[in-house]
């Protein structure tokens, strides 16, 4: 694996960004990539991270923000985290945590949330290692296609 730096994407990173998440069962053009990242560029309290090398990508996560309401402050969620199958487990998925942690702080959060599939229990395993707690014994999570 060839040296790499963390980097807020930019459009140019969607082919790199849409192979990655097809990785994860996610399969997507660079075109619909491209447009997403320009949801996220819009948006002051969310942000995509790179690890990239000067040709490569290694891996992304997206975080994002919001205010809370019944609490003083806001909390962040990672919307997703991918690192490429060919360097797991070499430390990238942890350095990309960190950053998003970092920038969570830098927004005043209290938190950061993340949910994983349970058919992926490296992920779980992977989250509990960076310190996050399994807490869906205490609430439910609920989707509504819209």
């Amino acid at each position: 694996m060839s040296t790499y730096q963390l980097r807020t994407a930019r459009t140019a990173d969607a082919a790199g960004i849409a192979d990655l998440l097809a990785q994860l069962g996610y399969p997507s053009t660079t075109d619909e990539v491209a447009e997403r990242l320009r949801y996220w560029h819009n948006e002051p309290h969310s942000v995509v991270i790179l690890a990239a090398s000067d040709d490569e990508l290694f891996g992304c996560i997206a975080v994002h923000a919001a205010p809370h309401l019944e609490h003083t402050g806001w909390w962040a969620r990672i919307e997703s985290l991918v690192v490429d199958a060919a360097v797991r487990g070499r430390g990238v998925g942890g350095e990309l945590v960190r950053a998003a942690e970092v920038v969570a702080r830098g927004w005043q959060c209290r938190a950061v949330e993340v949910t994983s599939s349970r058919q992926r229990a490296d992920a779980d395993a992977f989250y509990r290692r960076a310190g996050y707690m399994e807490v869906s014994d205490q609430s439910g999570r609920f989707w509504k296609e819209l």
